[in-house]
């Protein structure tokens, strides 16, 4: 598909001069965090990917060391004494997801797709259905459609619908749609922070 063909190239030109121009802001925001707590600046953690194929995801660290082991666990809600006066910053900005730029010519993940998912949460990759398990047919982005709908606020089940759709309308005019709005977003700041729970029913786990 040469919608596919282009966007991967559109993705590995793009991360790598982005990455070329950033390579000393990034490096201040990284000295920045481990001043601010003792630490990494990177925080990794396992998502799953393109075909719901696990991958090590970066993102500039937000939160204190092992804060995913303490409180409400990997995510954080406002207010959460966990995240660090720098982290914060980062979050609103939306900066701590710069180092997935690496992700992106890795090919782990895109600009545009679903975000990727934890390995557990909101459930198991075999807990999916298989019209769910359609937002894995395409690479994880840094933002998507579900993003620009609501993000963080919206329940998990309503989420993974807005995944499917975009997994099943792929088009130039969609992701410039989606960029646009997150653009928006990013400015605004909105929908960046949990408010509660986003998973009911028997499959529920961590807040998201």
């Amino acid at each position: 598909m040469i919608y596919k063909t282009v966007k991967r190239i559109i993705d590995v030109t793009g991360s790598a001069a982005l990455l070329a121009a950033g390579a000393l802001p990034m490096a201040a925001v990284a000295a920045l965090v481990r001043i601010d707590s003792p630490g990494p600046a990177i925080f990794r953690q396992t998502r799953l990917g393109l075909g719901g194929k696990p991958f090590t995801m970066y993102k500039f660290r937000s939160m204190q060391v092992g804060a995913e082991h303490t409180g409400s666990g990997v995510y954080s809600r406002r207010g959460d004494p966990r995240v660090t006066r720098v982290g914060a910053i980062l979050r609103k900005t939306s900066v701590d997801e710069l180092p997935q730029l690496v992700n992106i010519l890795k090919g782990d993940m895109s600009f545009i797709g679903p975000r990727p998912v934890l390995t557990y949460h909101p459930w198991p990759f075999e807990e999916y259905t298989e019209e769910q398990k359609k937002r894995f047919s395409v690479r994880p982005g840094v933002t998507g459609w579900a993003q620009v709908n609501g993000r963080k606020t919206v329940m998990w089940d309503e989420r993974l619908k807005y995944d499917v759709e975009y997994a099943e309308n792929l088009s130039w005019r969609f992701d410039l749609k989606i960029l646009k709005s997150t653009v928006v977003d990013i400015l605004s700041a909105r929908g960046n922070e949990n408010e509660g729970k986003t998973v009911t029913g028997q499959r529920s786990g961590s807040d998201a």
